[in-house]
Formats: C-alpha cells, sequence, structure tokens
C-alpha cells in the first residue's frame, strides 16, 4: 500500500517512506535505584522518592529496536505516528520520540480497523500531531501516578509489615488495590451473609363465566407491617393466617388490570468489557484470553474493528458501508446468507450515534471477507458474538405486552403478571435469555393471562405456601468482576462522590483491566476458582493494614477523570502529577513513623475530593 516492501535493519523501505516499528514500549520507566544509590536499600527514610526530573531507560530486550528506530529518526524529514489509536499507543510512539530529541513535523493515522480500505481511507485523512498530544499527556500522566503510588507504597507497607514480622512483599498499585477491595468485599460479604427466612404463596386461579381460560397463578402481596425493604413476608404467622384463607376461599375478584407494550432494542455492539463479560458467562473465557481473540481477530485476521474500545456506539457515518460490511460477512460465511436476506438495512437502531462515540466506536466486522477457516475455535465463537450484534441493528424491536393484574380474595391482595411476545425482533437471532420477572421460579414470569377486567371473578384452584430463605451475593466471575471495574461507581456508598462520579466511571481502562486481573492472579492475591475468583488470605491481610484511601475504588475512579480531562485538554499533566506526589508524600509522613496495626490510619486526607475540586484550566 505504501510500497514499503525492501527489508532494512528494523524497518521497510519504500519510495520516500520508510515503515518500523515499536514492538510495545521501547522505553520503561527507570526504577528507583537510577535516581540515587541511597534507593537500592529499602528504607523508610529515604521515602518519599518523587523523581525530577523523570527519566525513562531503553528496554533491554527491545534495545537493538530502539537503535534503530533512533537512527531513522535521525534522517527523517516528517513521522507519521501509526501505533494503537489510543492513549497508551500514543505514549508508545511519543516517548520515543522525546527520548530521540524528534522536533520535525508529526502527522497521526487514526485507525479503527487493519482491513486496506480503513487502512486507505485514513491515510488520506492524516490528522496533525498536536490534536492527539493531550492523549500523550494524559497516558504519561497515568504512568507516573501508578509510579509514585506502587514505588512508595510497596516499599512504605511492606517496611511496615517488617516490623510487624511479616515477610512478605505487600504490592500496592494504583487500580490493582482498589479492584482487590472490590473482590474482598464481595468475599466478606458471602461469609458473613446470614439467611433470613421469608413465606411467599402463590394462588393458582381460573376465570369463570365469558372470560375462562386456561389456569394462570398470582402472588401474595404481604401486608405492610409483615414486609422487609426488599417487599418479602418475614412473619410467618401472617403468612400462615393468609394460606388458610386462600384454602377456604372459592373465589378471587380482578380489581385492576394494566397492560403495557414494552419495546426492547437490540442490545448494542460491543464494547471490550461488554465482550468479556459476555464471554465469561458463556464459555467461562478468562478476560485476558478474550482480549488476545479480539486482538487476534483484529490484527491478524482483520476481520473486526479496534477491540479495546469502550464505547458500543458506531458513527453514522459508518452507515453507507453497511452494504459492503454484509456483503464481506456473506463471502466469509456465506451459510449466513439466509439472515442477512431477511435483515431491513433501512433500519436505524440507538447503536448510530454521533454523540456517544468517543475516540472508538463499538466493535464490528470490517468490510472486507476474512478467512474463517483460518479461526480457532474460540475466535469463531467471539466473532461469531460481534457479527450478531451488528446484525441485529438490522432487525426490529422486540415487543411484548405486559399486563399485572391486581386482585382480592378473602380480604388479602394479589398480583398476577403476564408476558405475550407481540413481536420477536432480533431475539430471533440472538436468542438471548429474558430476565425474570419474578424472583426465586415461583411463579412463571412467561405466562399468558386470560383476558381480565375490573370485576372479573376467578375460581380459587389451590394455593402453596412456600418458605424460602435469602441467598448470599455469588463469588466474582473474571467478567463480573472487569464489569465492576468498569462501573464502580455504582459500588460508591459516599453521597458526595457518588453525585461526582458518572454512572459509567471505571477503574482502569479497557485496555488494563484484563491485566490488572491476572496480575492479582499472578502475585497470590486473587486465586481461581472454576470461573470465579475469590481473594486469598494475603489479600484480606494486605487489605486490612492499609488506610481506605488507598483500597477505595472511589479514589482510583476520581483519578480515572481527571485522566480523562488531561486527555480533553482540561486539566495539565503537571498538575495532576504534582497532586499525586503531594498525596504519596501524605500518606508517607502519615504512616511512616506507626505500626501496621495502629487503629484510625484511614483518616489521611480524600485524595478524590481535592482532585475532582481543581478547577478546569
Amino acid at each position: 500500500m505504501l510500497g514499503a516492501t525492501q527489508p532494512g535493519s528494523g524497518c521497510y523501505n519504500g519510495p520516500d517512506v520508510i515503515v518500523t516499528w515499536c514492538i510495545g514500549h521501547l522505553l520503561e520507566a527507570a526504577p528507583p535505584e537510577r535516581y540515587g544509590e541511597e534507593f537500592k536499600r529499602w528504607s523508610l527514610e529515604h521515602l518519599p522518592i518523587v523523581p525530577n526530573p523523570w527519566r525513562l531507560e531503553v528496554k533491554r530486550s527491545t534495545a537493538m529496536q530502539f537503535k534503530a528506530v533512533q537512527r531513522l529518526l535521525g534522517t527523517a524529514a516528517e513521522v507519521v505516528i501509526a501505533t494503537d489509536a489510543d492513549r497508551e499507543g500514543e505514549m508508545i510512539a511519543r516517548e520515543v520520540l522525546e527520548a530521540c530529541g524528534y522536533r520535525g513535523p508529526l502527522f497521526r493515522l487514526w485507525l479503527s480497523a487493519l482491513n486496506d480500505a480503513s487502512i486507505r481511507s485514513a491515510l488520506a485523512a492524516l490528522k496533525p500531531g498536536y490534536l492527539t498530544k493531550p492523549l500523550y499527556d494524559a497516558a504519561l500522566a497515568r504512568s507516573r501516578a501508578d509510579w509514585l503510588v506502587g514505588m512508595n507504597l510497596t516499599r512504605l507497607f511492606t517496611l511496615l509489615g517488617r516490623r510487624a514480622g511479616l515477610s512478605s512483599v505487600l504490592s500496592v498499585g494504583r487500580v490493582q488495590t482498589p479492584t482487590l477491595q472490590i473482590v474482598v468485599d464481595r468475599d466478606r460479604a458471602i461469609a458473613f451473609f446470614r439467611p433470613i427466612p421469608y413465606w411467599v404463596i402463590d394462588v393458582q386461579l381460573a376465570a369463570v363465566g365469558e372470560n375462562a381460560g386456561a389456569p394462570f397463578r398470582a402472588r401474595w402481596i404481604a401486608p405492610e407491617g409483615a414486609v422487609d425493604e426488599a417487599g418479602r413476608c418475614i412473619r410467618e404467622a401472617s403468612a400462615q393466617a393468609a394460606a388458610q384463607a386462600f384454602h377456604r376461599a372459592a373465589l378471587a375478584q380482578v380489581s385492576a388490570v394494566k397492560t403495557e407494550r414494552v419495546r426492547e432494542p437490540p442490545p448494542l455492539p460491543f464494547d471490550l468489557t461488554t465482550l468479556q463479560a459476555e464471554c465469561s458467562a458463556r464459555f467461562g473465557v478468562d478476560v485476558d484470553e478474550t482480549l488476545q481473540l479480539a486482538q487476534g481477530l483484529y490484527e491478524r485476521h482483520k476481520a473486526i474493528t479496534y477491540p479495546r474500545t469502550d464505547s458500543g456506539y458506531l458513527p453514522t457515518s459508518m452507515l453507507a458501508e453497511v452494504p459492503a460490511m454484509l456483503n464481506a460477512l456473506v463471502a466469509t460465511d456465506p451459510p449466513i446468507r439466509p439472515i442477512i436476506d431477511t435483515l431491513d438495512r433501512s433500519l436505524r437502531s440507538r447503536a448510530w450515534d454521533d454523540s456517544r462515540v468517543g475516540a472508538h466506536h463499538g466493535m464490528i466486522p470490517t468490510t472486507e471477507p476474512a478467512d474463517i477457516s483460518r479461526f480457532s475455535e474460540k475466535e469463531r465463537l467471539v466473532y461469531q458474538l460481534i457479527r450478531g450484534r451488528l446484525l441485529a441493528q438490522f432487525l426490529p424491536a422486540h415487543e411484548y405486552d405486559r399486563t399485572v393484574a391486581q386482585l382480592t380474595c378473602s380480604g388479602e391482595r394479589l398480583e398476577a403478571t403476564g408476558k405475550q411476545v407481540r413481536s420477536v425482533g432480533w431475539r430471533s437471532l440472538l436468542r438471548e435469555q429474558p430476565a425474570a420477572d419474578v424472583d426465586d421460579g415461583a411463579v412463571t414470569p412467561n405466562q399468558v393471562l386470560p383476558p381480565l377486567a375490573s370485576g372479573t371473578r376467578c375460581a380459587v384452584i389451590a394455593a402453596y405456601l412456600k418458605p424460602l430463605k435469602t441467598h448470599a451475593p455469588k463469588p466474582y466471575t473474571q467478567g463480573e468482576l472487569i464489569k465492576a471495574m468498569k462501573g464502580v461507581a455504582r459500588l460508591v456508598s459516599d453521597p458526595k462522590l457518588k453525585k461526582t462520579l458518572h454512572d459509567t466511571t471505571g477503574i482502569g481502562t479497557e485496555a488494563t483491566r484484563a491485566s490488572i486481573i491476572q496480575g492479582l492472579i499472578r502475585r497470590g492475591y486473587l486465586k481461581k476458582s472454576g470461573r470465579t475468583v475469590r481473594a486469598s488470605d494475603m489479600a484480606l491481610m494486605l487489605i486490612d493494614v492499609l488506610p481506605a484511601a488507598i483500597r477505595d475504588p472511589a479514589t482510583t475512579a476520581v483519578w480515572e477523570q481527571a485522566l480523562e480531562r488531561i486527555a480533553d485538554g482540561g486539566m495539565t499533566l503537571e498538575a495532576f502529577v504534582e497532586h499525586q506526589a503531594r498525596w504519596v508524600t501524605e500518606l508517607v509522613c502519615t504512616h511512616s513513623a506507626v505500626a501496621l496495626n495502629v487503629p484510625g490510619t484511614e483518616g489521611s486526607s480524600s485524595p478524590a475530593r481535592d482532585l475532582h475540586s481543581r478547577p478546569r484550566r
């Protein structure tokens, strides 16, 4: 495409163009000992370590490629960055440019897919380099914050642990520690859970007279004084009395009926977190493996668009590509043609929304055929999920009538719920299971009610009193944990912070969450148990000795919002790193003179509130 076909030293040459590469990060942050020999020994008196200026080192494993890039930059008339189109990709390229002192013209190739058509389109619309510079600042801010927290607080709490008789390294991380807190909270909720007994009554009824029809079931609505906050009857005597009343009764009467049409639009195309959660739930595939499978479909097979996306929406400009995309799907997998022929290409679902598309759009197939015979079995499964979500956008909504009938019987209240599908729509393709409307399977949520109206009389056929107990929450699967990391705002209890955080505020990024979980497993803080992950004894100990300000997911979530502001140009790299340095310094000063078991160490100021209150620049 560029004509760079002649192999060179760490590059390919062509007429007026040279293509080279980075093999991931060619540079890495210098460790503490590079800032002074004294830092080789872990000592409280040397903390905090706050680099000024910051140093990068060439990675030994890729030193030859760095030298090749450095040599090429020395003679380059202009440079086009073509790394992954995200903040980490921006950092990979720009840290090399900075280290090599390149100051010439700079452009950015912004790709959402690696098929030929997408590459040609992107090459014809290169961005000026200054437009994506804020992404580099955000990535650099993330890297430096991770260094400050990880290097200083790991040393601090490991040294304090040694005073308390602990021999292991207590690894602390800006994202890994609050992620661990999420799992520990769930595990402890399970461990300390005490079931609460409650009672339900299901009554089998049949309409009489001209509205007669098949029997249906209704559930008893317990009186207000007998229920808990969730509406469950916790007084056995009340339930027993109601059950006896139903056994004696011959008739119930409908007091009110309400029917509403429910319209379910097709689910959005996948973002990475949603894909990882789906593959975890359906196939038991680890989140890191799902990322690798999607990355293979993107890079090797060129079958899907950029996978490390945080958006499920699509730009309206891509509507023009739909015919080519559908034709490519048939060429890739001919047996799918009958499904393609049923699609309504004129439909425009909620997925097509320019205002909801960020740096990247939802994952979809590309506009060029792929060789599906070269896919592994797992790659095929992931591809089919991604393909199905796109095709669903051109099928009608799933529609059904939901009817709720209120009844009275012997002075007691009953409620019956019915569902009648009016249009299967996209569910004919994806066949996803609808969420149950009633807990514990006591009432069939998909029953079809007979024609009912106010005043309709129903014969009481039978009543079933069921003693039940509340259930403990389930351990996190990797997919559920990664969803919790993305939507961590929902776990925040502090009302002020909850108001501050968006519902979609997460910790980590689409590209890093899987590696965070794998890192916790590798370090022994998380243990895999079947499809679930549980906190180890070492993790419980670590969480117990760390102050709340370090392990609080809300703290890291606000930091992530700050990184987004840097990427948007609303906050400076320097301001963010300065804040992180002050906070780490405060923690070191507060805790370096105390033992780990001294209560009250969680009294440090909240970095989340301080950072969020900083005015936009």
